[in-house]
């Protein structure tokens, strides 16, 4: 196995550049860090292209088999790639997955959240609740952000998730898309079960925008029994979401 001891070679330089965006969304690829995030996205057959690795002794041989280029790296080198204050010694740069699913019943729409904790949850809680896709409008946090997949602890390899733009999805929707709002909405205890629903959140300061909110077919609202002004957006929408599931 080849070793990288240089934090300047280029193939660290590289697999450090998908911390961006923009570097991600241009080259379709990932890096992801930890023994779990890993051996999910194999279970899930994601393409690992690269393992970096401090001890290949604790590795076993069907997940270095797996990947396209394995190298047994320092710590040092992987204090660079970590976006942890205690790497965890194992990364991989992994090509993102391409989702199409047609004509899905139950979905999450999300609508510009922005912090990473939060919508690491919903992934987390959509794909245990098994939604069929997660449509993401753009401002929302990237799904393949460090923080992101650790929140979803590896969701985000099984749950289908596309940015689209959510007025003209939920236009081409079949079936009764729910708002999420604090004024003029329905309690969502007042709301059945359903096999085909779509449900709408929103930013954690902002909500849900109005242009976007006019477009559903009912709001609805949770009921606060007690001084909190309001509830964290993954904890209402986990509550929304198997309410709506039944």
């Amino acid at each position: 196995m080849e070793q990288i001891t240089s934090v300047q070679n280029s193939k660290i330089k590289q697999a450090n550049k998908l911390k961006k965006k923009r570097e991600r969304d241009k080259t379709g690829l990932a890096l992801i860090e930890g023994h779990h995030l890993i051996e999910e996205a194999i279970q899930s057959n994601i393409v690992v292209e690269q393992l970096f690795c401090i001890d290949p002794n604790r590795i076993d041989e069907e997940t270095l088999g797996y990947a396209h280029f394995a190298y047994q790296i320092t710590t040092k080198v992987a204090e660079v790639l970590s976006e942890t204050v205690t790497p965890q010694g194992i990364f991989a740069v992994i090509k993102q997955p391409d989702f199409e699913v047609v004509q899905p019943k139950q979905v999450l729409l999300i609508d510009q959240i922005q912090d990473p904790g939060n919508l690491g949850t919903l992934i987390r809680t959509a794909d245990a609740a098994g939604l069929d896709l997660i449509v993401l409008e753009k401002g929302t946090a990237d799904p393949y952000q460090d923080k992101v997949l650790r929140s979803s602890q590896g969701s985000v390899f099984h749950q289908p998730i596309v940015y689209r733009d959510l007025k003209t999805f939920i236009s081409e929707f079949d079936g009764c898309v729910y708002g999420t709002s604090i004024e003029g909405a329905t309690s969502f205890k007042e709301i059945q079960p359903s096999d085909s629903f779509a449900l709408l959140l929103g930013n954690e300061g902002a909500g849900v925008r109005s242009e976007i909110l006019s477009s559903t077919d009912q709001n609805l609202t949770i009921p606060i029994y007690g001084q909190a002004e309001s509830l964290n957006v993954a904890i209402a929408g986990s509550i929304l979401i198997y309410h709506l599931k039944g």
